[in-house]
């Protein structure tokens, strides 16, 4: 019953309404832009022509020294480097040819160490004493402890076990 109603509905003065939208004005296209001829694009252009032969283009092999320049600059970036203060005992865990970190960084070790020292003693380590202990930019050092905090792990101890046995009766 539903569908008929909505099919009288939808089908109600239909012809009109397909005349009335037929002969409504449609909207005028956009001008095309006017395409040159291929004629046009394969000819040849004098006044180009003779433009492009004027120029002069010279190169020349950049210098040996060029070259030594960021060599010294490596070394200037070496400097800055300090050692770890932690480090992950043992060969399973994959750091131990790690030595040392470019100063402003942290690797994972310090930077849970330098987390957890901040939430234990927060008093004792605070940012601007974590930026001075592991080269940091005071700023990074704020940053790292107002976002970053350790996960709390808590080890239960198991119960001891008290073992029951059954006696016969």
């Amino acid at each position: 019953m539903g569908s008929r109603v909505t099919r009288l509905i939808r089908n109600f003065n239909l012809e009109n309404r397909a005349h009335r939208e037929i002969s409504k004005t449609k909207p005028k296209a956009a001008p095309r832009h006017p395409a040159s001829s291929s004629k046009e694009i394969h000819q040849k252009n004098d006044p180009l022509l003779s433009m492009l032969k004027d120029v002069y283009v010279e190169s020349k092999d950049p210098d040996p020294q060029a070259e030594a320049v960021p060599e010294v600059k490596k070394v200037e970036e070496e400097m800055q480097r300090r050692a770890l203060k932690y480090s992950l005992p043992g060969e399973p865990y994959g750091f131990c040819d790690v030595t040392d970190v470019p100063k402003g960084k942290l690797s994972l070790v310090e930077a849970l160490t330098a987390l957890n020292n901040h939430k234990r003693l927060p008093k004792t380590w605070t940012p601007e004493k974590l930026a001075q202990e592991y080269s940091l930019d005071p700023k990074d050092a704020k940053a790292l402890t107002e976002f970053f905090f350790p996960f709390d792990i808590k080890i239960i101890p198991p119960k001891a076990e008290e073992t029951k046995q059954i006696k016969d009766s």
